[in-house]
């Protein structure tokens, strides 16, 4: 079966956000509150337990959407997404359900980590590069296929089509999409620029010419090398872009790669047959009413495949 005994390792953030956008506000709990992306959640990881049976599973949550170090080197980033006090913009409806998703799959036994002053994508990044493989990254950012290892196993389980249209990221499928070696996404990413997150890439570089300079130098470095000895081989008219943009290009490279050694605490992630404090989560579940939905999940974290 596609993914038994893997490590799963889902991108919260990218997941809660597909939820809450993906299911009308108006289910509530008793009070009013919102409950879309707490409960759309919960059914996303019983499909996924169910779809790819993994060993275990670990949530990764942003303990800080923009960290300083990546502000510091490129300010643009992310700043469009900023509130003045420096929060993220979103909506009240999904601020309040954060909490909530944290309290329920910490009460279910859901093994959770965030490192201050890093990204989602920066834990996920050093799980998934210091844990033993097979690794699956769930994920709908483009980002973390720069993670992609077929000799470790690493590979991202792309969310962007929805659930029932899961997309399996190896190496093989970056360069069938980006005509680039499977482990150069965040050098092509870099050059290419990425509007979303307010990384404005190298002008005048479009997807196609920032392919075809990895698929010559194969990294940044190495195109900032060449640039310096005069070697031969841009793209026609690439060199004097590059030469024009060396200082964002150097500053974009510690901002689009993924940090892969921050400091974490010991994790097993191995699923919970049973919750961890049923007395709360019946708690939780009375008072937001999760019903059906925290239901499927806890079935699903206490089955094993054949």
């Amino acid at each position: 079966m596609a993914g038994v005994g893997s490590l799963m390792l889902l991108d919260a953030a990218s997941l809660y956000y597909r939820a809450f956008y993906g299911i009308p506000e108006e289910m509530t709990a008793p009070d009013g509150t919102p409950v879309n992306a707490v409960r759309g959640l919960l059914d996303m990881i019983a499909r996924l337990v169910r779809a790819r049976h993994p060993a275990r599973l670990i949530a990764c949550m942003d303990a800080d959407w923009r960290p300083a170090f990546r502000v510091a080197a490129v300010p643009s980033y992310k700043a469009h997404r900023a509130n003045p006090d420096g929060t993220e913009q979103a909506p009240a409806g999904l601020t309040v359900q954060v909490p909530m998703i944290e309290q329920v799959l910490a009460a279910a036994g859901v093994a959770m980590v965030g490192a201050p002053g890093y990204e989602a994508d920066d834990v996920i990044a050093t799980l998934a590069t210091t844990q033993d493989g097979p690794v699956e990254v769930v994920t709908g950012d483009r980002d973390l296929f720069q993670l992609v290892d077929d000799d470790r196993q690493v590979r991202i389980i792309y969310t962007a089509r929805g659930l029932a249209k899961l997309e399996i990221v190896d190496e093989a499928a970056v360069s069938a999409r980006y005509q680039i070696p499977g482990r150069s996404y965040a050098d092509f990413a870099a050059l290419r620029g990425d509007p979303s997150d307010g990384l404005p890439g190298v002008p005048g570089v479009g997807e196609k010419t920032a392919a075809a300079l990895v698929r010559v130098f194969g990294s940044a470095e190495a195109m900032l090398t060449a640039l310096d000895s005069g070697h031969g081989g841009f793209p026609m008219g690439s060199r004097a872009k590059l030469a024009a943009a060396r200082n964002y290009l150097e500053a974009a490279l510690p901002v689009v790669r993924v940090t892969t050694d921050i400091p974490l605490p010991p994790v097993d992630g191995q699923l919970p047959v049973t919750p961890a404090d049923p007395v709360r989560l019946a708690e939780l579940d009375q008072r937001w009413e999760l019903g059906s939905s925290l239901g499927r999940m806890c079935a699903a974290l206490a089955a094993r495949p054949d």
